[in-house]
């Protein structure tokens, strides 16, 4: 597998940790909403949902090295996730401020600050890649008949603790240097203040095509170079107690994204619909619509942004720049809300009541303005230079909706156009791509992918295959594996 390849397989695997952030994003907010002064202080039914939330936040370290464990199995098997788990007890325990001490033989006081912030989400993730690569390696080992008990799976997590001591002696040499570049970068960006925030949207859209945005977005949301946007911000006023958020700031990485997704990709949608030759409309409407309601509430934009991604290549550019200066326009205004999923509606309902989230009315206005804007530049420039956006095509048919509704008969469907069981290697998902490794991908005929409802398809490698169906791709997924 090449490099691109792999991080792509990390990139799909860190989707597990990260889709149990809506439920922590749904408790606290009920919970704001139930006690907005008090924020858990005046309502035992509040503090209860708060802290429930705030038990998943808080252990996002740990999450990331057991779904990412559990996601780069080649099985998916529990037994990779307690491999990763596992692998981060050993590792955060043995590089732990006291323990480094102690092996090192040195004060308490003299010990690299790095090794404060051991537990993390970046130590989360290598362990569980490399719990993983050793669960693929040796969950099929037999050992001798005296030690069949430990043969196949159960022999993993005894493997990744002896592998991970040795991970460990690295880790105390290089961590600080790590943890030193890391944090220099996040200095660099937090230092650029709302340009800095600007920039990292203008990449987090420029990246979604080969799917690494995943990676981006762990150093600016999570706690891998002290910027922990996302967990301080849900962690409200148990955050702003303990240092951890500024009011006005914490969010800003994530604030600006929601006139883009719940206005700007609407506005381009029905720019698109309007710019759709005639006898192409209805069926461009039905793509659209479905598309921009998914956008508006929920923010899941794949199916939006693959509609004109590959085709009209300019507009995913100036999409791209105005998400770096709706970012940049909220974090300058200081009008703030965050998300535990996505920046759809449901997320800034349950956000308004955080009291980080500030004037976070305003972001809807400024969605507004986004939404002309978006309407009008996609639109003038679809025209002008005659781009073929869905519904203008020359001679292909506009891929519609598949009107089937049995998923189980979707599935084969799929399975057909791809080559057939026997041309597929792998199949996963992530939320809203079905994520391929195939023997023969030239035989797979990306116009039927299409006209059963796919969004966009994109090629890595030689094998890899990436099939945007929105929030289907699971459920194909889990579909097609029952059919093989």
């Amino acid at each position: 597998m090449n490099i691109l390849g792999y991080l792509q397989k990390i990139g799909r695997a860190l989707m597990v940790p990260v889709a149990v952030l809506p439920a922590a994003a749904i408790l606290m907010g009920i919970g704001y909403w139930i006690d907005p002064n008090g924020w858990g202080g005046g309502s035992p039914v509040a503090a209860f949902l708060i802290k429930a939330g705030a038990a998943i936040i808080d252990s996002m370290p740990v999450l990331f090295a057991v779904g990412v464990a559990y996601g780069m199995s080649k099985d998916k098997d529990g037994s990779a996730a307690l491999a990763g788990l596992v692998g981060f007890l050993v590792v955060t325990t043995l590089l732990s401020p006291g323990a480094v001490a102690q092996i090192k033989g040195i004060p308490a006081d003299q010990v690299p600050a790095a090794f404060a912030k051991i537990s993390n989400q970046f130590v989360g993730i290598l362990c569980g890649v490399i719990a993983a690569e050793l669960y693929n390696r040796f969950s099929s080992v037999e050992l001798h008949k005296a030690l069949a008990f430990f043969s196949g799976r159960r022999l993993v997590p005894i493997v990744t603790s002896v592998v991970m001591i040795v991970v460990s002696f690295i880790l105390m040499a290089v961590w600080p240097v790590i943890y030193g570049g890391l944090v220099h970068f996040g200095e660099s960006i937090v230092s650029m203040g709302s340009t800095g925030a600007g920039i990292y949207a203008f990449f987090n859209r420029l990246l979604i095509p080969v799917g690494l945005h995943h990676a981006l977005n762990s150093v600016f949301w999570f706690d891998v170079a002290g910027i922990n946007d996302i967990p301080n911000f849900l962690g409200g006023q148990s955050s702003i107690d303990a240092g951890k958020a500024v009011v006005g700031v914490t969010g800003m990485y994530q604030a600006g994204f929601f006139p883009i997704m719940m206005f700007g990709l609407p506005g381009a949608a029905l720019a698109i619909y309007h710019s759709a030759k005639k006898e192409n409309k209805e069926k461009v409407a039905s793509i659209m619509i479905a598309a921009a309601f998914a956008a508006f509430f929920t923010g899941v934009t794949e199916p939006l942004e693959f509609s004109f991604m590959f085709v009209a290549p300019v507009l995913y550019v100036i999409h791209a720049l105005l998400t770096g200066l709706s970012v940049f326009i909220a974090s300058s205004m200081h009008w703030i809300a965050g998300f535990g999923f996505s920046a759809g509606l449901v997320d800034m309902v349950l956000s308004s009541r955080n009291p980080l989230a500030t004037q976070w009315y305003m972001l809807l206005v400024q969605g507004l303005v986004f939404f002309g804007l978006y309407y009008a530049i996609f639109r003038a420039v679809i025209v002008k230079f005659n781009l073929k956006t869905p519904g203008r095509e020359d001679d292909e048919a506009v891929p519609v909706q598949a009107q089937t509704t049995d998923r189980t008969e979707l599935a084969r469907q799929y399975l057909e156009v791809l080559g057939g069981q026997e041309n597929l290697v792998t199949i996963d998902a992530c939320i809203t791509r079905l994520r391929l490794t195939l023997k023969d991908r030239s035989i797979v005929d990306e116009r039927k992918l299409k006209a059963l409802g796919a969004a966009g398809v994109v090629k890595l490698g030689e094998q890899n295959l990436q099939v945007i169906l929105g929030p289907l791709a699971e459920i194909i997924a889990g579909e097609m594996k029952a059919l093989r």
